[in-house]
């Protein structure tokens, strides 16, 4: 049996002061999830995590602010049958940025939430399996 292909990206775990998460979910799809995406040629994880929160969320954030969690593996949310292996970085943002957020690009919804809301909405693997324990 072959193995699944694989989609390399990076996600950001937005906290805010109060303890609560953002999740986005993308034009089209129905799974919230982190922010994030695809690298660019050339990018690197911490390059493209702050690319993709300045393009998703209209947020500029510095790289020293970007705290490394890991790599993480998991089912796809949007690309059947493939697996998605994320750099992920955790931040925190201050009260002015997260009043700043707003969805840009694919992405159609932002939603600031406690743990206990993000478990009752439609979540990608990734973030159900990884980043909500994280967040806790």
């Amino acid at each position: 049996m072959g193995e699944s292909p694989t989609i390399r990206v990076t996600a950001i775990l937005v906290l805010d002061d109060a303890g609560r998460l953002l999740l986005v979910r993308k034009r089209g799809t129905s799974a919230f999830m982190q922010p994030g995406g695809k690298p660019e040629p050339g990018e690197g994880p911490l390059e493209t995590g702050r690319r993709e929160v300045a393009e998703e969320l209209g947020v500029t954030l510095s790289a020293d602010r970007l705290r490394p969690l890991g790599r993480f593996s998991e089912t796809a949310a949007n690309e059947a049958g493939h697996v998605v292996v994320s750099d992920a970085f955790a931040v925190t943002l201050t009260a002015e940025e997260v009043a700043a957020v707003r969805p840009a690009a694919e992405i159609a919804e932002a939603v600031w939430v406690s743990l206990d809301q993000a478990r009752d909405l439609p979540l990608a693997p990734l973030t159900r399996t990884h980043f909500l324990p994280l967040a806790g």
